[in-house]
């Protein structure tokens, strides 16, 4: 068994954009078995934001598929990674 993490720091998500969501979300949920754990779209910004993932959001790191509705060509290995997310019980303290 892990041991719990007592630092108050935990990995929330990795970021991928995604050209076609459908496809992504049959490769993660219906292939790897991850659900989709909330899904938005953001008309103004032109994107949607889902993010999958083995568990709650809470308790388990999950993925961040980002689909921009506008973008035509694929992502290449440089332009598709977004970022990661890393929660710190005092953003002021860890910097």
């Amino acid at each position: 068994m892990a041991e719990e993490n007592k630092s108050g720091y935990r990995l929330a998500h990795t970021m991928l954009r995604v050209c076609d969501l459908e496809a992504s979300l049959n490769f993660y949920c219906g292939i790897l078995g991850m659900e989709v754990l909330r899904r938005t779209d953001y008309d103004e910004g032109r994107f949607t934001n889902t993010f999958i993932g083995y568990g709650a959001e809470a308790e388990y790191p999950t993925l961040e598929l980002t689909h921009n509705w506008d973008r035509k060509e694929p992502y290449d290995k440089g332009d598709g990674w977004g970022h990661i997310c890393i929660e710190t019980p005092d953003v002021y303290q860890a910097c």
